[in-house]
């Protein structure tokens, strides 16, 4: 990261934001004292050593110990034969293993590749092949997945974890219920894999052999549809994620304003680690507090959720429009005690007002919204958490971080104008993994990375959203593309043609609808959903199909999905 005073100089004229700063806000983030992710893991483990930092169906990890289990896992990673630099993929719900996977990764001089484990077979193999990823670490609730296209990838060593591995005496009983009350885990083979528990207890007899990692070395490749085309790794350096953590950090000091800062932090990880939101909000900002993080596997389950919620002084809460409301409709969760609860910070999709509304009138603490992508590390702005009011923006921009409003011709419009946000600050990422073409669509020239969002900026220097450049469609604050969706449609015998477009949906903010052209007659869209059910994850699924003779296009024969949208 540059230094203040050569960062200053670049700064562009035009940043209104900084006079809606709280007193004592600096404009620019400090250069941190930490060389690497793993510098700081080795610093802050060692700060907090007696400090719970993960909790998971009821243990509890220390720092500490999180330490010594992540230097054996690391130095079981080296013992493999992976060089420095090589990607390891990690394909796990919130569970204690995935924290430790993810920081042994790092430790060992490697790179993450976060991997959603409820992908198809087809997703998965492409981001595998696409990462070049030589190993990864799963849970074994979704190696049947993984046994589809292993032989097809780079894969070279497979780790298998089981839902109790890190859980002590009781892991036994919940790996029993998973497997055979529950019936949680489809039969599976890998041939050659090693048990987590066994990868453990050699990386244990093994000493962990120290890499120079540099702050602008890849810490992770961080899959998403950017703003344009089928999915791409944004790649995140150890640099990028220190600054957003220590922007982060910065800000969430306002939250405290209001309210007395615990000894230890709590926070409730109800979103996925592999999602970069809770990666570096839960997962990073948590190291650099000495945070205790409340870990719930599956967030879908409502009543075990609210439970944790309830048995923990959960003081910072964040989550997604979709599970504030689901939350709400809760009526155990309603009657919880609320007095700790510091901060709920929304991000991944739009928070409704009516949702916000609510929320405050339940537990007594507003939403804050924030907004980020992964090419950010994820957080550009937040709104200021020393304030009440909910204000349906996206806040300011984060200090060392500038945003300015452009038009087609790349030119800062002025304030109050509507163009696309655009980015700069040293949370953004250096370029897309082994694509220059997209890297050089997506980042200007002057270093600005252009997010396909079209907002407004008003004079005080918040920031709101008021559409989207591309066709992007945002489900429950996972990016979905319409070309891949038609592309896996159109590979149907009985299908012409199709297209796919966002809708407003109360739950998930929007949803996928499908227009299909039948080549068939008699196609039908059970068919349509079982041949999407194979190949998509749940959250790109058609929610809506509507069957048409023909489809909106241009004079030159490409479909107009805006005209599907009208």
């Amino acid at each position: 990261m540059p230094d203040t005073a050569s960062r200053t100089q670049s700064l562009s004229p035009q940043r209104p934001w900084l006079a809606s700063y709280p007193p004592g806000m600096p404009a620019e983030i400090e250069a941190s004292p930490y060389t690497s992710l793993s510098h700081l893991f080795e610093i802050q483990c060692e700060r907090f050593a007696d400090r719970p930092a993960y909790t998971c169906m009821g243990t509890t990890m220390t720092f500490a110990a999180l330490s010594r289990t992540v230097d054996a896992f690391a130095a079981y990673l080296q013992s493999t034969g992976l060089k420095p630099g090589d990607r390891v993929a990690v394909m796990m719900p919130n569970v204690l293993q995935n924290p430790v996977a993810i920081f042994a990764i790092l430790r060992a001089g490697f790179v993450v590749v976060n991997v959603n484990p409820l992908y198809t077979p087809r997703e998965l193999e492409y981001q595998l092949k696409d990462s070049g990823a030589k190993a990864i670490v799963v849970l074994e609730n979704f190696a049947h997945t993984v046994e589809q296209v292993a032989p097809r990838t780079e894969l070279r060593h497979i780790v298998v974890a089981s839902m109790g591995d890190l859980l002590g005496a009781k892991g036994l009983l919940v790996n029993f219920i998973v497997r055979t009350v529950k019936k949680l885990v489809p039969a599976w083979s890998l041939p050659g894999h090693v048990p987590f528990k066994t990868a453990l207890a050699r990386g244990k007899r093994l000493t962990l052999a120290k890499r120079e990692t540099r702050a602008a070395d890849v810490a992770f490749l961080q899959y998403t549809g950017g703003t344009t085309g089928i999915s791409k790794g944004a790649v995140l350096t150890h640099a990028n994620l220190l600054a957003n953590a220590a922007q982060m950090t910065l800000w969430l000091e306002l939250a405290f304003t209001n309210k007395p800062k615990p000894e230890t932090i709590v926070f409730l990880c109800a979103l996925p680690l592999y999602h970069i939101f809770a990666l570096t909000v839960n997962g990073l900002m948590g190291l650099v507090l000495g945070a205790h993080n409340i870990l719930i596997p599956n967030p879908r389950d409502i009543p075990s959720l609210v439970k944790e919620f309830g048995s923990h002084k959960v003081n910072i809460f964040p989550g997604l429009n979709t599970l504030f409301n689901a939350l709400l409709n809760n009526a155990p969760f309603r009657a919880l005690d609320f007095s700790s609860l510091v901060l709920t910070f929304g991000g991944g999709m739009s928070v409704q007002r009516p949702v916000a509304e609510r929320w405050e009138k339940v537990t007594g603490c507003p939403i804050k919204e924030g907004y980020g992508l992964s090419e950010t590390s994820p957080v550009a702005t937040a709104n200021r958490l020393d304030l009440p009011d909910f204000t349906g923006t996206i806040g300011l921009p984060l200090p060392s971080t500038e945003i300015e409003i452009r038009n087609e011709a790349d030119e800062n419009v002025p304030i109050g104008d509507v163009g696309e946000i655009c980015i700069r600050g040293p949370q953004v990422m250096p370029g897309y993994w082994n694509k220059p073409e997209e890297t050089a669509q997506a980042i200007s020239k002057d270093g600005f990375f252009r997010t396909g969002d079209i907002g407004r900026m008003s004079p005080e220097g918040l920031i709101k959203i008021v559409d989207r450049k591309k066709d992007m469609i945002l489900v429950s604050g996972f990016n979905v593309f319409p070309n891949e969706i038609e592309e896996v449609v159109m590979s149907h015998p009985g299908v012409l043609e199709c297209a796919a477009i966002g809708i407003p949906d109360a739950h998930s903010g929007e949803a996928v609808k499908l227009f299909v052209v039948r080549r068939d007659p008699d196609l039908t869209e059970a068919e349509i959903r079982a041949y999407c059910s194979d190949k998509l994850t749940n959250y790109k699924r058609p929610r809506s199909i509507e069957f048409l003779n023909d489809l909106p296009k241009s004079n030159v024969g490409k479909i107009l999905r805006k005209d599907l949208r009208s």
